[in-house]
């Protein structure tokens, strides 16, 4: 079971899922170790044996599919997006919510173990709540595998984690437990985690901000990609911020957002004419 054998594996498979097998190539040898270890608990032998499996028994694509998740997640991943983010987004945000008499919401998309709503809160709580201190703030992070969002939600993390997140931000917004960091209570409040599968289901409600990133226009097939993007648009305010990850693209021109010209990953949707 070398490399070559799963490759041309998940060639064939990816796709019956309407996932691409680009978007997988650099990361195949996460998915690769969770299928060797499948197949040994199957008592399977070969990658033949179980594409066989899967051709006879519907119900293992659902366990194929938890193999294919990816969970490389840290704080701070692309740094001059989330100083857009800081210095542009929130600050525009937390003014047109209070222009319209409203909280702020924003929307963490396959939030893996949590680093990115995380993020978002204490990059509030630092640099906006005092500016504008009668906007509330409510994040809600889906992701669709079980164990991450585990991980989310007890808020504790690795120093691995934390190596491009300024040191201000960690000084300021983590408590030491050991030989991890824990989120301080206050900048856990007003985030919702979310058991969603990105491909079936969205959040209720309107976003003034909504980051996928790394997930959806990564690793799902362009007709996915359509499908996703189009129900993100339906939850995102007009002159709301739609933000993607550094490496990827939107599988299509879409006349309703315009990109920011200093980061093309981040676009506005554009306002309703009158």
């Amino acid at each position: 079971m070398n490399d070559k054998d799963c490759t041309a594996f998940l060639q064939w498979a990816l796709p019956q899922l309407e996932l691409r097998w680009p978007g997988f190539r650099k990361v195949r040898r996460q998915v690769c170790k969770r299928l060797r270890q499948r197949m040994r608990d199957l008592g399977l032998h070969s990658y033949l044996a179980y594409r066989a499996r899967l051709e006879d028994d519907p119900s293992e694509w659902r366990v194929f599919d938890e193999c294919c998740h990816i969970t490389i997640s840290r704080f701070f991943r692309d740094r001059g997006i989330f100083e857009a983010v800081r210095r542009r987004l929130l600050p525009d945000i937390a003014a047109r919510a209070r222009f319209e008499g409203r909280g702020a919401q924003l929307w963490s998309a396959g939030c893996a173990s949590g680093e990115e709503p995380y993020t978002l809160k204490m990059l509030w709580d630092f640099e906006v709540a005092t500016a504008y201190p009668c906007v509330s703030l409510s994040i809600v992070a889906s992701d669709v595998d079980q164990a991450m969002l585990a991980r989310a939600r007890e808020g504790c993390f690795e120093p691995t984690s934390l190596h491009e997140l300024p040191q201000t931000l960690i000084e300021q917004g983590f408590d030491r437990l050991d030989s991890r960091y824990c989120v301080k209570p206050e900048h856990r409040e007003g985030i919702e985690f979310l058991d969603q599968d990105l491909r079936t289901e969205t959040p209720e409600g309107l976003f003034d901000l909504i980051l996928c990133r790394y997930v959806a226009f990564t690793y799902f097939a362009v007709p996915l990609q359509r499908k996703v993007l189009a129900n993100m648009l339906k939850r995102l305010r007009p002159q709301g911020w739609l933000v993607i990850g550094t490496h990827e693209q939107l599988p299509t021109d879409v006349p309703e957002l315009a990109a920011l010209d200093s980061v093309p990953q981040i676009f506005q949707k554009r306002a309703v004419s009158a």
